[in-house]
């Protein structure tokens, strides 16, 4: 008994030194925020609980301040979750991935995780110009680099006579039963069919289950991310000499099209 009270002792004057720690740095790119390790004025036995309160408050702290940068409001809510994620990554040494995400929260997600020094990200969407991609995050020396996180799909099928949109093929991949943040593009290839981008572990189940789009019969099959047939966006450089720097005169001279109309 006289052992056990020597011991409960020394442990509690440990922790109560803990009080006196020097101040933590929270690192962020050329910013640095201070905070001083609560005192232990709990009794002990509450010390693990005080600890993960603690670590919460943490990590809502820092994600509700980078969420006062966020541009576009409507993605608060998908920039959270993608800033928790990396925050998890981070203190883990692990690496974590998103689901597909749309160009907004995309952009809003990079920006808001530029700035922490402990956080790399990697985007990728299955080809060079791919407008919903997946987010790759964890600690630069982990995510050292690009991980295997998207998988091609090539829907063959015979579109001469019946051709499907866009939304004809969403409608068909959705109604296999998966959700929508496990699809990435669709480019559609005309009367041939369509390539779609999936997470990789769904790749197997689209090419057993998805069997139709409309009224065609289609085969899916597996195929590798260079083998994508896509048309680069066509751009066209001209000079012109403008009076005046208003968006209606220069925008006219880029579509050719008079200054009044571009007015309505």
């Amino acid at each position: 008994m006289a052992a056990t009270s020597v011991a409960s002792a020394a442990l509690r004057r440990a922790l109560h030194s803990l009080e006196f720690l020097p101040p933590r740095a929270i690192g962020f790119k050329d910013k640095f925020y201070y905070s001083r390790p609560l005192p232990f004025a709990t009794p002990l036995h509450s010390s693990s609980a005080l600890g993960l309160c603690q670590l919460s408050q943490a990590i809502k702290s820092d994600t509700d301040f980078l969420l006062k940068g966020v541009g576009d409001k409507d993605t608060n809510e998908d920039v959270k979750r993608v800033l928790e994620m990396a925050k998890r990554a981070a203190t883990r040494c692990e690496i974590l991935h998103t689901g597909f995400l749309t160009p907004p929260v995309l952009k809003e997600s990079m920006q808001a995780l530029k700035d922490l020094v402990d956080i790399k990200t990697v985007a990728q969407g299955g080809y060079p110009e791919a407008e919903r991609c997946r987010l790759s995050v964890g600690h630069p020396e982990v995510l050292t680099s690009d991980p295997d996180i998207v998988a091609a799909l090539s829907v063959l099928g015979n579109f001469g006579f019946q051709p499907c949109s866009h939304g004809d093929f969403l409608g068909a991949i959705l109604g296999t039963g998966i959700t929508r943040d496990k699809l990435g593009d669709i480019i559609l290839q005309g009367e041939k069919g369509a390539y779609i981008l999936v997470v990789p572990e769904l790749a197997d189940y689209l090419t057993s289950s998805l069997d139709k789009v409309g009224n065609v019969s289609v085969t899916c099959k597996k195929i590798p991310l260079l083998a994508i047939e896509y048309e680069p966006p066509r751009t066209k450089a001209f000079k012109t000499v403008e009076s005046s720097l208003r968006l209606d005169a220069i925008s006219s001279a880029g579509y050719k099209i008079s200054r009044t109309k571009m007015a309505l």
